[in-house]
């Protein structure tokens, strides 16, 4: 977690100037409200494009317990991202493993993670969701 704490770390300090692609593959910033204290949140995250939207993975590195900003997004689906300098406000969408586009979302993304996240679904008994993120107009 060490580096993954580092990646996010240099991604803010920098205003995304670092960051983006440090770790191999796109990464952006993804902004929610702490569903219990109010307080802003931000998490690193690796996307795949489908559309407009980016696509995200709730699989903290495959625990049974799904990430914090998870609990945000359903709580309060405005949220904002950043990929490189360019933030923007966003709507999150929860999509779980019964949706059909999900088979398809999760291809994407997975293989733009170099299959890491169908490794991590092994890891854990609960379907992991995915969250489609569409930037404001």
């Amino acid at each position: 977690m060490d580096l993954l704490n580092l990646h996010q770390r240099l991604y803010e300090r920098t205003d995304g100037r670092i960051g983006h692609r440090m770790i191999g593959v796109p990464s952006l910033l993804l902004r929610t409200t702490g569903r219990k204290t109010g307080q802003p949140r931000t998490s690193a995250l690796v996307y795949a494009r489908d559309g407009q939207d980016y696509v995200l993975v709730a699989s903290n590195g495959g625990s049974d317990r799904p990430p914090g900003w998870l609990f945000n997004i359903e709580a309060r689906p405005d949220v904002e991202i950043q990929v490189g300098r360019a933030r923007s406000p966003a709507t999150a969408r929860v999509v779980q493993a019964a949706d059909p586009d999900y088979p398809r979302l999760w291809k994407l993304v997975n293989e733009r993670n170099h299959g890491r996240y169908d490794r991590y679904q092994t890891q854990t008994t609960r379907p992991i969701p995915l969250v489609a993120v569409t930037p404001a107009s």
